[in-house]
């Protein structure tokens, strides 16, 4: 028993020896170099959120999708696709008027006619909501 107790008081005297040097190396170190890389938020452009936000548009995840579209628009407001996403989403969400409204400028914001086919499936589906609203049909809103 007094080995076990010799023991234990060689073991507590070690450490409160060892914890100053411990505590004097701490103090000697220099301190870290603040970190250089910038963490701030960085969009990756409208193409690829409006391709992230298609996929959320496909997981049903709506909210998140109208968010990318939306950040599309916020980099690039004159970027079709945006306006096309988020019209497709708000058209499922029950928006009727935002999905109206979103359609449109999809058509204002269309550089050219090659997209005319995406165009026209745009022009049935203003059509169908506005049924669905009971409203009467506008007449295209094409440049």
């Amino acid at each position: 028993m007094r080995y076990w107790s010799n023991l234990a008081v060689l073991a507590t005297l070690a450490l409160a020896l060892a914890a100053p040097a411990v505590r004097a190396q701490d103090d000697d170190a220099p301190p870290p170099p603040p970190p250089t890389e910038d963490w701030s938020y960085r969009s990756p452009g409208p193409a690829k959120c409006v391709e992230v936000g298609n996929f959320y548009l496909h997981k049903k995840k709506f909210a998140a999708a109208v968010s990318r579209f939306q950040e599309a628009i916020q980099i690039n407001s004159h970027y079709a696709p945006a306006y096309l996403g988020l019209g497709k989403t708000y058209e499922k969400m029950g928006l009727k008027q935002k999905a109206l409204k979103s359609y449109r400028q999809y058509l204002d914001e269309l550089p050219s006619d090659k997209e005319a086919e995406e165009a026209k499936e745009v022009q049935r589906a203003i059509a169908r909501v506005e049924e669905e609203m009971g409203a009467r049909p506008a007449a295209p809103t094409r440049r």
